[in-house]
């Protein structure tokens, strides 16, 4: 079984999961689209895939969580 890629990439003025290519999702927060990479990276290690979680770092005058200070 191959290893599924999950990244948390800002998406205009929200966040989204691109999984193997393909955006996902719409979240207020960085963390709230790593909650959902996460949930979903569980259910492909109970399939037995290997799972990669990457996340952007803070950019210049972002908050802690992605949002807009």
């Amino acid at each position: 079984m191959a290893n599924e890629t999950y990244r948390i990439v800002r998406n205009g003025n929200s966040w989204a999961v691109n999984h193997d290519g393909e955006l996902e999702g719409e979240y207020a927060t960085k963390e709230a689209a790593f909650e959902s990479a996460a949930s979903a990276a569980s259910n492909a290690i109970k399939d037995g895939a290997g799972v990669v979680i990457s996340v952007e770092p803070r950019a210049p005058g972002e908050s802690s969580l992605g949002g807009k200070p």
